[in-house]
């Protein structure tokens, strides 16, 4: 028996110690914990599905191999969020290099449907049709300007103001200063609001 939480599920540190002594199934309890939160970073990082799926199944390979070294020291979701993030900016790297061009997905903060890992997008209903097609335009002229940040100031973007992870969180994940994180943030919210202003200025007259 795994000691519960305050609903009766397993906590997170009784799934683990139980993985960690070869518990296959509660391993698959945690990845199921974990699965949603992890593909959908993935997407918000990579910004495209296929890539995604990539790093989702990358991410808990590495997971299963390196679960062993985990010690608690920092919380579960946090070293999952480093693994996914390495394996995500090392991926764009490598496309880097081979000068390959993503896609245009449209950006939405809707979480994914695990059948199949396809991100279904759903904001908010605007009033009118016209709303909706503003809406929309709006969406992916914010998606099209994160794509053009540089992957290390998308992430820190990505886990500040879109995964609303702490300063001091965002730089253990990244593995980067405190400062850095400030800096990196201020940098990529300045150049999003650059990108934007003409459209913003446009949609206001």
């Amino acid at each position: 028996m795994h000691p519960t939480g305050k609903r009766g599920a397993p906590t997170d540190e009784s799934l683990i110690r139980a993985a960690q002594n070869g518990d296959r199934r509660a391993f698959a309890s945690l990845l199921r914990r974990y699965e949603d939160t992890v593909y959908r970073f993935a997407f918000k990082l990579c910004r495209d599905r296929e890539k995604a799926e990539e790093v989702f199944q990358d991410t808990f390979i590495n997971v299963y191999r390196k679960l062993g070294t985990f010690d608690n020291r920092s919380r579960f979701s946090t070293w999952l969020y480093t693994i996914v993030a390495n394996n995500c900016l090392m991926r764009q790297r490598k496309r880097r290099l081979h000068q390959l061009e993503d896609p245009l997905e449209v950006l939405d903060h809707a979480p994914a449907s695990m059948e199949g890992h396809q991100a279904h997008y759903a904001g908010p209903s605007p009033a009118t049709p016209a709303d909706i097609v503003l809406d929309r335009e709006l969406r992916a002229r914010l998606d099209a300007a994160i794509r053009k940040l540089p992957e290390e100031y998308r992430a820190v973007f990505v886990l500040r103001d879109m995964e609303d992870r702490s300063t001091e969180e965002t730089a253990t994940i990244l593995g980067i200063s405190v400062e850095a994180t400030k800096s990196r943030l201020r940098r990529a919210r300045a150049f999003l609001r650059n990108e934007l202003a003409p459209y913003l200025v446009e949609r206001e007259n």
